[in-house]
């Protein structure tokens, strides 16, 4: 797997486990529709706009093993949804070396970099 910057996908975050596949990684699957590549750092601000559009990322669900989230976590977000926040101004941080390719099918690489909180020590690729 690959992530957006076209090298290994890194690991996103295993306090809370994240991913589709809860791995720790944003890989995409198959069976994931939405895409939950981008590897977000939560913000409090984020938290509150996905929650007031019905994305409640807050509440615990012992069920689906979600802890539910707090600001600083890190965690696949579906890459609609996360635009959909930066369009609202309310976007989280990303780690692109965590991010999955498939999210430049939804969103723009320049876009990404502009919340990139993992610039890496060589430019010459971005």
């Amino acid at each position: 797997m690959r992530n957006v910057l076209g090298s290994p996908l890194e690991e996103c975050g295993l306090d809370p486990v994240t991913g589709f596949t809860r791995s720790g990684g944003c890989e995409v699957t198959p069976d994931d529709a939405g895409i939950h590549g981008i590897c977000a750092v939560v913000t409090e601000d984020f938290l509150a706009h996905q929650f007031s559009v019905g994305n409640d990322l807050l509440t615990p669900r012992p069920a689906w093993g979600f802890p539910g989230l707090t600001p600083g976590d890190r965690w696949c977000v579906v890459a609609l949804r996360w635009l959909q926040a930066h369009q609202a101004g309310h976007a989280a941080p990303v780690v692109l070396a965590s991010t999955h390719e498939r999210v430049l099918e939804v969103v723009p690489l320049d876009l990404l970099q502009r919340y990139a909180v993992d610039v890496p020590d060589d430019l010459s690729g971005l």
